[in-house]
């Protein structure tokens, strides 16, 4: 098999071209930047895939396509906006009509996120089930961090989101990454072709981009702590997420690209633990520790696009997918911490 894999030069992308090679199959790589960590098993043609002329010839030979091109991160503010849609929805765009000249009609995997659940399942003791609705600016600057129900506003429970629950973009970048996942839906209903979508959780580990607004929050702390620095945890760190190694993440991609039948329909990319952003900061901080330990601060700061909760269900992806993560938390941990610095 040749597949194409667009950001292939990135964080994510270059871990699936490595996946790729080691399994014996072709990878031509579509990005704009030249690739920082290149395999001398893969081609590379450095071209935005959001200018047509860049598809010329692009397809010729591929049998899969693995769409890992977007602007990533929650961004800085509204200034965002056009970057965002540009990048990932232009981008997608360019791509869905390139594949429609060249009537290809193989696989697409489809790099989405859990951001286009906004906050996960959320769980009134009362009232069950329930859409928790957006934090308030008053309640976040009283510290009052937990999502209340619409209805009795006590505070909401949590448990595991799966890929059924409804979509509820909740920022610029949420938006375009569900934007993504119509549009490519759209193309593979027209066409019949097989599309697949899978929606990462929080994704860390080597190669991860640093010194940039919108790296990972992994990324971000582990530059404060080699720089001398502690991290700075938002709200009180309680945020509940997934973590999931970038590896890992990488072999779900190559599970969807080859698995013997296609899988279409979208699968969340979990490792299936549950860690606080307060808990990956002082395992980094342990971590990276050379003599003294500089522990985290609780700063009570928030962002009103992060939501406070998303626990993922990975049921359907090891059913279905064929995928459970292999890494651990602990090792991917420190493995991060003992990694060189990747300029964003």
């Amino acid at each position: 098999m040749r597949a194409l894999v667009t950001g292939g030069s990135g964080f994510v992308g270059s871990h699936v071209v490595d996946a790729l090679v080691d399994a014996g199959h072709g990878a031509l790589v579509l990005d704009r930047a030249a690739p920082a960590h290149p395999n001398v098993g893969a081609e590379y043609r450095q071209a935005d895939i959001r200018h047509r002329a860049s598809w010329d010839g692009a397809l010729d030979g591929i049998d899969a396509v693995c769409h890992q091109a977007a602007r990533v991160g929650l961004g800085v503010d509204m200034g965002d906006v056009a970057d965002y849609v540009a990048d990932n929805d232009t981008g997608t765009a360019e791509l869905l009509q390139a594949l429609h000249r060249d009537g290809f009609r193989g696989r697409l995997v489809l790099a989405s996120s859990m951001v286009v659940y906004g906050e996960g399942l959320s769980l009134c003791a009362a009232h069950g089930p329930v859409r928790a609705p957006p934090r308030t600016p008053a309640d976040l600057d009283a510290g009052q961090f937990e999502p209340r129900c619409p209805t009795c506003a006590e505070p909401l429970g949590q448990g595991e989101v799966d890929e059924d629950a409804p979509s509820d973009p909740r920022n610029v970048y949420a938006a375009t990454k569900l934007h993504q996942e119509h549009l490519c839906a759209a193309w593979g209903r027209e066409t019949g072709a097989p599309v697949t979508a899978l929606r990462y959780h929080n994704v860390y580990g080597p190669r991860m981009p640093a010194g940039t607004p919108y790296a990972g929050v992994a990324s971000i702390f582990r530059s404060a702590l080699v720089a001398g620095r502690a991290p700075q945890v938002f709200e009180d760190g309680g945020q509940r997420r997934d973590f999931v190694h970038v590896t890992d993440v990488a072999r779900a991609n190559l599970l969807a690209l080859t698995s013997p039948e296609p899988t279409p329909g979208a699968f969340n990319v979990a490792s299936g633990h549950v860690h606080t952003v307060g808990d990956l900061a002082a395992a980094l901080a342990g971590a990276v520790a050379d003599g003294h330990r500089l522990d985290p601060v609780i700063t009570g700061r928030w962002r009103l696009g992060d939501v406070r909760h998303v626990v993922a269900s990975a049921r359907r992806a090891r059913e279905v997918l064929g995928f459970e993560a292999a890494v651990p938390f602990a090792t991917g941990v420190a493995a991060l911490a003992a990694e060189p610095a990747v300029p964003g």
